[in-house]
């Protein structure tokens, strides 16, 4: 089914020349026949079986343009079905790379996503099974996008989750708005999946575990935020004395600090928890 690559040690990795917009871009195993393919700072997750490659998230054009040079490393399979984990630009662009492949997306997915047309929309849960494989996607409700498909492959037990929680790597920002008390519900959603290997949209591989810190991580900063909010602090203090050290050592720590008590504060505000 997949072809022993022995002559690069970390087993793929392919950049394009150096200049001001370099590409990093690499295909890295992860458990049995599940690879994250990695660009730049986006994941997409490949399933290799011997009828065929599910893929999930096609990130832009030119990294799937590049992965349907690169697969033949791997497998004599073609991506023959292609999943979105949700229509987010930065994730859902790029699907026309691989044309003939079965598109799969949630029902609430926007009819079209970066121009391409769902083949099969499914419901809340859904099961495919190719090659000795099992993807299992459930959905996991409102919050970072109301239509977010988290994938569980089987026999390996590998969950990939996109943007609502990443191992020991702090949200995204000021949270885009989106109500966080929504975004919680979602990292519980996810918790309550049987799976082991945590494989993220952005960052390095976990294990479930990883997503209960982002859980408690997500409970500490609202705690945090609301109890500042209510002694009459403002959002400016807040994002100097809300420090967290206990993720001090989580990726975007430095960068997203100041942004994730930004947006929780606002999203406290707006919905009227601080009184």
């Amino acid at each position: 089914m997949t072809r022993l690559i022995t002559a690069i040690p970390a087993l793929l990795a392919l950049a394009l020349p150096a200049g001001a917009q370099e590409v990093q871009r690499s295909i890295e195993p992860v458990a049995g026949d599940v690879y994250l393919m990695r660009n730049n700072f986006h994941n997409s997750l490949l399933v290799v079986t011997d009828e065929g490659v599910v893929r999930v998230d096609p990130i832009n054009a030119d990294a799937g343009a590049w992965l349907n040079d690169t697969l033949p490393t791997i497998t004599d399979q073609p991506v023959t079905h292609l999943i979105y984990s949700h229509s987010h630009g930065d994730h859902g662009s790029g699907g026309e790379a691989h044309p003939g492949a079965m598109v799969i997306a949630h029902e609430d997915a926007p009819d079209s996503i970066n121009g391409v047309t769902a083949d099969l929309r499914v419901g809340d849960t859904h099961v495919l099974e190719l090659g000795g494989k099992t993807i299992e996607l459930h959905n996991l409700g409102s919050g970072h996008d109301n239509h977010m498909l988290a994938a569980v492959v089987r026999p390996e037990n590998v969950a990939f989750i996109v943007d609502v929680a990443a191992p020991r790597r702090l949200p995204f920002q000021d949270f885009g708005g989106a109500n966080v008390d929504d975004w919680i519900g979602q990292i519980e959603a996810a918790q309550a999946l049987d799976f082991e290997i945590f494989a993220p949209g952005h960052g390095a591989v976990g294990n479930k575990s990883d997503l209960d810190d982002a859980h408690q991580y997500m409970l500490d900063l609202k705690s945090a935020v609301l109890a500042g909010l209510q002694a009459g602090k403002s959002v400016e203090a807040l994002k100097a004395e809300v420090t967290l050290d206990a993720y001090m050592g989580w990726g975007q720590y430095e960068a997203w600090r100041e942004l994730n008590v930004e947006g929780m504060a606002r999203h406290l505000q707006e919905s009227g928890q601080v009184n």
